[in-house]
């Protein structure tokens, strides 16, 4: 019995780590850039580490660069909200699956393993659509 409730709490502690798991850095920010997270606001800088559902916004001087795990970047501009819905990424098979949300504003991407691995593996969802990444370079605007 204590068998298994160790068993059980270290699983749940290993999946609550991987869902908190660093996915990416902040590059570069100016103006009003900052990251939500889990009710807080964390100013991004370059250094900060990105998280998993993560929300990624700026005002209307703001801009921020992440660099994600997979080597996929994402420039924001003024006046956005992203959402980081989805992150899962296997650094050895280059496998994963990356879900992202445009609320508002711009977001340009390149993508990086995920993507060349699997084309459908990442999808950008805004209020509208939801799109498939074929490519590796584009923006996307949303007013």
């Amino acid at each position: 019995m204590l068998r298994t409730a160790i068993i059980t709490f270290l699983a749940a502690a290993c999946l609550a780590t991987q869902a908190n798991a660093e996915i990416g850095r902040v590059k570069r920010a100016s103006g009003d850039a900052f990251i939500e997270r889990a009710g807080a606001r964390i100013d991004a800088a370059p250094g900060v580490t990105v998280d998993a559902n993560d929300v990624l916004v700026t005002g209307a001087d703001g801009k921020m660069s992440i660099t994600f795990i997979d080597n996929s970047r994402f420039s924001i501009g003024p006046e956005s909200r992203v959402t980081l819905d989805r992150f899962e990424f296997n650094s050895t098979t280059h496998e994963g699956d990356f879900e992202t949300g445009v609320e508002k504003g711009s977001l340009a991407v390149i993508s990086g393993q995920i993507a060349k691995e699997a084309p459908d593996a990442m999808k950008v969802r805004t209020p509208t659509s939801i799109l498939g990444v074929r490519g590796t370079r584009f923006i996307i605007e949303v007013d």
